[in-house]
């Protein structure tokens, strides 16, 4: 090894050194600074992250109930239908799969292309597979259910990325002394998100209720489930997807 390749390396050395000397200093800033606006600008953005995670993972529990009176309903039964064991499984729990597998791969990529960008590709993600759960429907059970499991798979996918950024940003940005009650904050929109998903598949069927003036099924099997009601969840998953959009 000459002398030439010797000074690069030192050069190298050094650049490398002066580089981590100004992160450093960067994130001793961020630790010191006062809060200020953009601490709450860091909250919301992230918060709304969480609250749509939660309201598009656990609103799902609303619509199986409404799938499985509209796409399984048998003839003569005294009561409603249900989604068979295996498909309400696999409705419900789709999402939670992709979300494992979101969490490993947007947690590496994360680290390897920035938070900030990664974080943007998991949002876009989102809304493009919410709206495609919306229009997950069909002609027959068969079709609706394994749509909306695709499609949801890849919702959770996106949702798996979204959670462990919003939570990392969030601390990266919060200082030494409100760090806990930021990430808090936080998290505590998972909460938020989960009850705005119960109260908004409960006004829509309400209100589709009262439009079509329905009779119940005790007294009617067949005009108790009005031809447009699959609307109802689709309206429900729709929801989810405005408030990304905002």
């Amino acid at each position: 090894m000459d002398m030439q390749e010797l000074q690069h390396i030192g050069a190298e050395g050094n650049r490398q050194t002066v580089m981590a000397s100004n992160q450093l200093q960067v994130l001793n800033a961020l630790d010191v600074a006062k809060t200020q606006w953009y601490h709450f600008t860091a909250i919301v953005i992230a918060g709304m992250g969480f609250f749509t995670d939660s309201y598009d993972l656990f609103s799902i529990s609303v619509v199986t109930k409404l799938l499985g009176r509209l796409y399984y309903q048998v003839p003569g039964t005294p009561k409603p239908g249900v989604l068979p064991i295996n498909v309400n499984a696999s409705v419900s729990g789709i999402a939670l799969c992709g979300a494992f597998a979101g969490q490993l791969f947007f947690g590496w990529l994360g680290d390897k292309l920035g938070r900030k960008k990664v974080y943007s590709v998991t949002l876009i993600m989102i809304v493009i597979c919410s709206l495609a759960s919306v229009f997950s429907f069909g002609h027959s059970a068969k079709v609706v259910i394994s749509t909306l499991c695709f499609f949801r798979f890849w919702l959770g996918f996106g949702i798996g990325g979204d959670y462990p950024l919003s939570a990392t940003i969030m601390s990266e940005y919060a200082n030494k002394k409100t760090c806990g009650a930021f990430i808090a904050a936080v998290f505590a929109m998972q909460g938020f998100g989960i009850l705005v998903g119960g109260i908004v598949g409960s006004i829509v069927s309400a209100g589709f209720e009262r439009h079509y003036h329905s009779p119940s099924y005790q007294e009617d099997p067949v005009l108790s489930c009005p031809p447009n009601a699959d609307y109802i969840w689709q309206c429900s998953f729709l929801k989810g997807t405005m408030v990304v959009d905002m």
